[in-house]
């Protein structure tokens, strides 16, 4: 049970990765300021937790870069004083890594979660098209200066996009990075709901395995969820909802949502088809497919 504190506003950040599941970055900067007021944060903080919920951990996180907020070690610095009860998670593309400050306001927080998608500028731009003047080797050497002064864990994500940051050049020189950083755990993950871009697929399952067998010198786990694919018929009784939900968001092929929502294609075209018959979405024949979106949008 975590609780999420969110920095940023709405899709401001350092990234416009192609597979961001919360859309495109409308916010492209890479400015340190307090986006929200910083006392306004902690008294908010403070009136949710004298409350004492139960929780597992607290996470800065949201749809968009947390430590772009200049509080943030102040913030992180309070609930660790105030609030040792709870551990403390941080979730970053680690775009800022190279920045002192920056390190120093994240060795408050317990689990460091930072993202590392490529090893060279050339992948970097492809996968997370970065704001100008970001570095790909910047960030790396980053993380090497943070791991050694940290205390806490770390667990360094790596989000594989088919066709791109999968290839052999690639994947051996993330593993020599990976390994001079020297992360706790090596998380692997790919595509499982539609991301910024309709032409991302993911990775397989067995690709993954393969990935991290090849890894097996590291701490690695894979972490996209292959074993969630839903067979049954109804096995979710919201399925209608959990189709609209997405598709509001951007238009979908049936394979689309299938990937997003964990349930086989055969199971959501008759619902599909109630849909359009009820006027509530409709289908747009393109290129890659049928796209279904909400009617008149």
């Amino acid at each position: 049970m975590s609780l999420g504190v969110d920095l940023i506003p709405y899709k401001t950040c350092s990234l416009n990765c192609v597979y961001c599941e919360s859309g495109a970055t409308t916010h492209l900067t890479t400015n340190l300021e307090a986006w929200y007021p910083t006392q306004e944060i902690i008294a908010e903080i403070d009136h949710y937790l004298s409350q004492k919920p139960t929780l597992d951990i607290i996470t800065f996180s949201g749809a968009g870069e947390p430590t772009l907020h200049s509080g943030l070690g102040e913030i992180a610095r309070h609930i660790k004083r105030k609030y040792p009860e709870y551990p403390l998670a941080v979730i970053t593309n680690a775009t800022t890594m190279a920045i002192a400050e920056v390190r120093e306001s994240l060795l408050a927080c317990n689990i460091l979660l930072p993202s590392l998608d490529a090893a060279t500028q050339k992948v970097f731009r492809k996968v997370n098209r970065p704001a100008p003047g970001i570095d790909i080797r910047d960030i790396i050497e980053g993380l090497k200066i943070f791991q050694k002064d940290f205390s806490g864990e770390m667990w360094l994500e790596v989000f594989l996009v088919k066709g791109i940051n999968d290839t052999q050049d690639e994947l051996t020189r993330l593993h020599e990075v990976i390994a001079d950083i020297q992360p706790d755990r090596v998380q692997l993950n790919t595509l499982d709901r539609p991301g910024t871009e309709d032409w991302v697929r993911p990775m397989s399952e067995n690709e993954m395995r393969a990935i991290a067998d090849s890894w097996s010198d590291l701490p690695v786990e894979i972490i996209a969820r292959f074993s969630l694919f839903i067979e049954q018929k109804d096995a979710s009784v919201d399925l209608r909802d959990r189709i609209i939900n997405l598709i509001r968001r951007r238009p979908c092929t049936s394979a689309d949502l299938s990937a997003s929502l964990q349930v086989a294609e055969k199971y959501l075209l008759p619902e599909l088809k109630k849909l359009i018959q009820n006027s509530e979405i409709e289908s747009e024949v393109l290129e890659r497919g049928t796209f279904y979106k909400i009617s008149g949008s």
